[in-house]
């Protein structure tokens, strides 16, 4: 398996525009983060202590456990306090901070605050949080909770800006990928902690065993051919039905390694929401972000 802390990393100017907090680090959060600090945002990433991730090659929050991980040619760096946030932006970096209680709010004030955890609900932010609060898919409203929500279930509307409402209410059905939905995605049988026996990037095929859960070694199955594209690494206690595994019909391995379209369309999506509010405020005589 490719292994991203071995790849070269690029040269980055410096992050010096408006400081945008990103809730999580997974790789929708990713998406959002690189497309952010692309743009020249000062981004800063807070997670928990021991994330959840799928396809953790492509998302920033492997630096949790890492110490550092880049994603096509970003570096996230774990950062033990906001302190340190300064000499990761002037390195051109993402810092990722454990702090899932948002107590970084009081010193760095952040223009504007994406919440990207997806979790179907709102863990906790508030409007008031910052001049300009971001929520990804359901569990937000718009003109509420947040000021903005951006749609994420994959299909016509991915993507889009919601100013007032919310997003397509959560299915439970996977976004669907060469005709394979709920088939393509992966779950643990059982509660435990989860050991993989197989590596992201290789080709399965259905009933392969891709893994087991700790203690009855109950086994996880491929459920059908593909590319694996996602698989949580070895030591992550989960619990029964959480989604452990993503396998990818498409057969492409190249897709291991590179944000998904999905992503690049959400963090699209943000970078946009923010253009447009600070567009609208310069007009009012009142900056409310931007990039400087």
């Amino acid at each position: 398996m490719k292994d991203e802390k071995d790849r070269p990393m690029k040269n980055n100017r410096k992050l010096t525009g408006s400081i945008v907090l990103v809730r999580g680090a997974g790789e929708q959060a990713s998406g959002v983060g690189w497309a952010l600090a692309k743009a020249g945002f000062r981004v800063l990433m807070t997670e928990v202590e021991q994330p959840l991730m799928v396809r953790w090659p492509v998302s920033f929050g492997t630096a949790v456990e890492e110490g550092k991980w880049s994603v096509e040619g970003l570096v996230a760096r774990r950062v033990s306090s906001p302190e340190e946030c300064p000499n990761v932006w002037g390195n051109g970096e993402i810092p990722i901070l454990i702090d899932p209680d948002l107590n970084v709010l009081d010193l760095w004030q952040p223009e504007v605050l994406v919440d990207a955890i997806l979790a179907k609900r709102n863990l906790g932010t508030q409007r008031q949080m910052a001049p300009l609060t971001i929520g990804l898919g359901p569990g937000f409203t718009a003109g509420e909770d947040v000021h903005l929500v951006i749609e994420t279930n994959r299909g016509h509307d991915l993507g889009r800006i919601i100013a007032s409402g919310t997003a397509e209410p959560n299915t439970g059905i996977p976004g669907n990928i060469a005709g394979y939905s709920r088939e393509r995605v992966i779950y643990s049988p059982q509660a435990g902690v989860f050991r993989a026996q197989r590596q992201i990037g290789e080709k399965v095929a259905a009933g392969d065993v891709l893994g087991t859960i700790e203690g009855l070694n109950t086994p996880v199955l491929s459920p059908l051919d593909g590319v694996l594209r996602g698989l949580l690494r070895s030591g992550v206690r989960v619990g029964q039905q959480v989604k452990v595994g993503d396998i990818d019909p498409r057969g492409k391995v190249e897709y291991c390694w590179t944000i998904s379209e999905k992503a690049r369309a959400i963090g699209a999506a943000v970078v946009l929401s923010i253009l447009e509010q600070r567009h609208s405020a310069e007009g009012n005589k009142t900056i409310i972000c931007g990039v400087s």
